[in-house]
C-alpha cells in the first residue's frame, strides 16, 4: 500500500467552482462547507479491513485502519492520524461551542474534529466524516468485513 498521494499540488482545484465541479454536492458540503454528515450513515463506520483512509478531495493519505476504533459516536472514529503532518488544525466556535476542527492538511478540506476522550496509547478521538475520506483496502484484502 503506498503512502503517495494521488493527485500532485498543481492538480488541485484552485476556486470554490473547480471543486464544486470536481466533487459530488455531498462531499463538497462537507470538505469545503464544513458541513456534518448525519450520524450512523457512513458505510465506513462499518469498515474493519486493512487499509488507509485517505482525504476524498486530494487522495492525501490520512489515517491507517490500524489506529481506527469504535467509539459508539455515529461517525468512523482514529485515535491518531498517519503523520504528525497530514492533519492541520483550527478553533472552531460555532454553534456556541469551543472545539478543535480538524483538516486535510494538503488540501485544506474539512475533515471533522478531534476530542480528548479517545482510547490509548493517545486519549484523543478523531472523529471523522465518512464523506471526507476514501478508503483504500491493503493489498490482497478486497473482502469488506461489513
Amino acid at each position: 500500500m503506498g503512502e503517495e498521494t494521488k493527485s500532485k499540488p498543481q492538480d488541485l482545484p484552485q476556486s470554490e467552482a473547480e471543486w464544486r465541479a470536481r466533487l459530488p454536492s455531498t462531499v463538497f458540503a462537507v470538505l469545503r462547507r464544513h458541513a456534518t454528515e448525519p450520524p450512523g450513515s457512513s458505510p465506513l463506520n462499518f469498515e474493519k479491513r486493512a487499509g488507509l483512509y485517505r482525504c476524498a478531495g486530494c487522495g492525501a493519505p490520512l489515517f491507517s485502519s490500524t489506529a481506527k476504533y469504535e467509539s459508539g459516536s455515529g461517525w468512523p472514529s482514529f485515535y491518531a492520524p498517519i503523520a504528525e503532518d497530514a492533519l492541520g488544525m483550527s478553533e472552531d466556535r460555532r454553534f456556541f461551542m469551543r472545539r478543535t476542527e480538524v483538516h486535510c492538511a494538503r488540501c485544506g478540506g474539512h475533515l471533522g474534529h478531534v476530542f480528548d476522550d479517545g482510547p490509548p496509547p493517545t486519549g484523543l478521538r478523531y472523529c471523522i466524516n465518512g464523506l471526507a475520506l476514501s478508503f483504500e483496502p491493503a493489498s490482497g484484502n478486497t473482502a469488506s468485513n461489513a
